[in-house]
């Protein structure tokens, strides 16, 4: 087992950990479902993600932008592989499931329920169970369509904001799948509070579509308020005058902002730029709104003769807003992520071994680390089914008859 990726960064404890003692059958693919299960184990829950057997869940081996998917979604999980066309795999899942505190899933609608494992089935043999089923669509019209993520930023705009005029384009990340994820989380979170009180379990759902319209919610109070057409951000008047990506002499580009009056006359003064500074017509942020079209090539022009170097060193003392334009994979080497806990290393079944980044939430100063790697196809199983009940014997007749895979134990 490995620690989180910094030395000098505390990660909660074992015994701190607030779900621990919480189990979670994990039933899902692909990026939704797992960043559920994600969350849930991070913040301490013991999560099984039930595999196919054989060769195992089929996001381990998606390639283009799918690469990460399972690396980045599968830390401190247990893997259990089991053959779910058979009777005897699925009683293997009902035993499991009579354990559990939470079921995830994120198939089509309905196909679960064909196994016998919708929740009604589910919540005959668990009544305390919480299922969380991840969907395109929560009930109504759309319910029984298809969806990706790319379908629903289509659908909900989101797309139309982020590309170029008559040229809508995603969000270079899967917003709505992550983010859909982390409301199962929150959604199973609630329910587990209401069944401290009642005992009972209850069936959770969250969807894409409603997902990326609540992303999309700013807008449309926009859009109400103004009762203007929306544009683009490509195209957008933006709320602060000084809000823009500059060049630096070095070649280097910044993005820099202003957003309020005493930021603006820092800048000003920062840099000597009295003119700038003195100027009525750039008093105030609502005027150097207006005034865009000739500010920002002036201030442009006036960055570019300092190294990047000398602006950074500027904006920090004077407060400003600031950032480099990076590539994601600029993040495994960032001071601030390295030194604070913000990633975890973790390894391919290759024995490649990278640093991703760990849960957005801190406990005081602590965060939430690695207490399991990457998990082999099924290398959990043999131990999850002794602890379920089953005896040694019960297991090896499974592993030979092809019930259940085990591959090496990679911890």
């Amino acid at each position: 087992m490995k620690d989180a990726h910094p030395t000098s960064a505390r990660a909660v404890a074992t015994e701190d950990l607030p779900l621990a003692g919480i189990r979670v059958v994990e039933f899902s693919h692909m990026v939704m479902g797992p960043a559920c299960g994600l969350v849930l184990a991070d913040l301490g829950a013991e999560v099984i993600k039930i595999e196919p057997a054989g060769k195992g869940d089929n996001t381990r081996r998606l390639g283009g932008s799918g690469t990460g998917y399972f690396a980045m979604f599968s830390r401190n999980k247990k893997s259990i592989a089991i053959d779910i066309k058979s009777d005897e795999g699925r009683k293997v899942v009902r035993d499991l499931v009579k354990t559990a505190d939470i079921f995830t899933e994120n198939f089509r609608p309905g196909a679960l329920d064909k196994m016998g494992f919708g929740y009604e089935a589910l919540s005959q043999i668990n009544p305390g169970l919480i299922y969380v089923s991840l969907k395109g669509f929560l009930a109504g019209p759309y319910e029984e369509r298809t969806a990706l993520d790319e379908v629903v930023q289509m659908m909900a705009g989101l797309a139309y904001m982020t590309g170029l005029p008559g040229k809508p384009m995603r969000a270079g990340a899967s917003v709505n799948d992550v983010m859909g994820g982390m409301f199962g989380a929150i959604g199973a979170l609630a329910a587990l509070n209401r069944r401290n009180a009642t005992g009972k379990g209850e069936y959770v759902t969250s969807g894409l579509f409603e997902n990326c319209v609540f992303l999309v919610g700013q807008h449309m109070a926009q859009s109400a308020i103004t009762e203007q057409p929306l544009q683009p951000m490509s195209l957008r008047t933006p709320a602060w005058g000084v809000y823009d990506i500059f060049e630096t002499s070095d070649g280097a580009q910044l993005f820099l902002s202003a957003v309020t009056d005493k930021q603006w006359q820092g800048l000003c003064n920062a840099f000597g730029w009295n003119d700038l500074g003195h100027d009525a017509r750039l008093a105030t942020n609502t005027d150097r709104v207006a005034a865009r079209a000739t500010l920002v090539p002036e201030l442009a022009q006036r960055l570019k003769a300092h190294p990047r170097a000398r602006i950074v060193d500027t904006a920090n003392a004077a407060g400003l807003p600031w950032a480099d334009v990076n590539t994601p994979d600029a993040m495994k080497t960032d001071p601030h992520l390295v030194d604070s806990g913000g990633l975890v290393d973790v390894t391919l079944d290759d024995g490649k071994e990278m640093a991703l980044p760990a849960l957005p939430i801190g406990f005081g100063s602590a965060r939430f680390g690695l207490r399991g790697d990457l998990p082999a196809i099924g290398a959990d199983g043999a131990d999850i089914l002794a602890d379920i009940g089953y005896s040694p014997e019960q297991v090896a007749a499974m592993t030979a008859s092809g019930v259940l895979s085990q591959s090496e134990r990679k911890r």
